[in-house]
């Protein structure tokens, strides 16, 4: 066994100092940084509850001056029946699916051009040129075509569970207004491209209209602007889908919701028929 100098030897021999005990002054430090750590602690949670607060604040300044509180209470908290299930949210997704045809329209008429010349140039345009363009008017595009599906979809669920009898009637008139107007702005919309499937196909739709009895052939020269297709028909068409038909959509539907908050909504029909049943027991 090799043996180490005498220094080195004797250094490896020395035992290990022992560790320092903590002092006054390390303790005084451990204290004051756990109250700072405390301290800011709770500076984050005061400034939660403050955060928190901000949007009760601004509903209470905005129901001061509107007062309009109590009517959004008899609004939005109502009995629903029992048996609810997902059949009854047709009614709504059709309604977002106009509010999503209503914000991507609007982002399209930006760069949209309503003239014959300049309406398919500027389709292509937004398509190839515009950030997020193609992506916008595939949703308007497609999102047209879904809201006639949930449309029909909900006026079928109103027909089979019978939420078109009394005290109802009205209500289910407003849905027919409001199927007929979703079909009108689906064909205005058609011909706005301007390409050829979508003017033959709106030549054919509006000869159809104008084959009816007494108000078709009228109704043919207000949708063309004259006896033929011209120049102003693609004018007119625009102002009609982005004008004229959304507005009365977005009334309909404030008066369909006014209607549904007022009169309710209808249990299911299987669970008229389980109370029929017991009515009838206990009868016997």
């Amino acid at each position: 066994m090799k043996l180490l100098p005498g220094p080195l030897r004797r250094r490896r021999e020395e035992p290990a100092p022992p560790p320092r005990e903590a002092g006054d002054g390390d303790l005084r430090k451990g204290h004051e940084q756990v109250a700072l750590e405390r301290e800011k602690e709770a500076d984050r949670q005061r400034r939660r509850e403050a955060l928190q607060e901000v949007p009760i604040a601004v509903a209470g300044w905005i129901d001061e001056r509107t007062g309009a509180g109590p009517f959004l209470r008899g609004f939005l908290y109502r009995k629903v029946p029992k048996g609810t299930n997902w059949f009854y949210t047709l009614g709504s997704a059709t309604m977002f699916a106009f509010l999503s045809q209503a914000v991507t329209g609007v982002f399209l008429a930006m760069y949209y051009k309503p003239t014959a010349t300049e309406a398919y140039s500027s389709i292509q345009h937004i398509d190839e040129d515009i950030f997020l363009g193609q992506f916008v008017r595939g949703m308007h595009k497609w999102g047209a075509s879904v809201m006639v599906v949930l449309i029909f979809l909900h006026m079928g669920r109103t027909f089979f569970f019978g939420a078109y009898k009394y005290p109802r009637e009205l209500n289910w008139i407003i849905g027919v207004v409001l199927l007929i107007l979703t079909m009108a702005m689906g064909l205005t919309g058609y011909l706005l491209p301007f390409d050829m499937r979508g003017l033959w196909a709106t030549v054919v739709a509006v000869n159809l209209n104008s084959s009816g009895p007494i108000v078709g052939p009228y109704l043919a020269d207000f949708l063309r602007g004259g006896a033929e297709f011209g120049a102003t028909t693609i004018s007119r068409f625009y102002a009609i889908h982005m004008l004229l038909i959304p507005v009365l959509i977005a009334a309909l539907i404030g008066a369909h919701l006014y209607l549904v908050a007022k009169l309710g909504t209808t249990a299911p029909p299987w669970l008229k028929a389980e109370k029929a049943r017991e009515l009838a027991k206990e009868e016997i």
